[in-house]
């Protein structure tokens, strides 16, 4: 099935119409979601991006790469507490919470958080180092 998704907004925003072969199961319940088509294809090309840069051989997670070029880097301490995530890991990571709350999450996205809040316990672990660091050297 061939299906045209059009957008509006209330705000100006410039929209293009794109039309996409959907199978038929998914073409029905397009309709319902119309309003939130943009945001969820914005959704779905962040997490291609996402998974493209994970590592073949490691099948790292990006925010596993961002926090081992962070320390690899060989920050102070001061730069340890002061770190924080990039802002496309933030916002994916508001997206998943947001939808967590909201709606639930699929298995992928539940692993996905899994992995946010593993590399959250590394930094907490991290930072409260290098502040019991920088109180001993004070």
């Amino acid at each position: 099935m061939i299906i045209a998704i059009h957008a509006i907004y209330v705000t100006m925003r410039s929209m293009t119409v794109i039309t996409l072969d959907v199978p038929d199961e998914i073409a029905t319940r397009l309709p319902e979601m119309k309003r939130d088509l943009p945001a969820l294809l914005s959704l779905a090309l962040a997490l291609h991006e996402d998974r493209s840069q994970m590592q073949p051989s490691t099948g790292w997670h990006p925010a596993f790469a961002e926090l081992l070029d962070f320390l690899a880097a060989g920050p102070t301490p001061t730069e340890i507490v002061a770190y924080k995530v990039s802002p496309q890991t933030q916002l994916r990571l508001e997206t998943l919470l947001a939808k967590n709350r909201e709606e639930g999450l699929t298995a992928v996205e539940s692993a996905e958080l899994d992995t946010y809040q593993q590399i959250n316990h590394l930094f907490i672990l991290l930072k409260a180092r290098a502040r019991q660091t920088l109180s001993t050297s004070n």
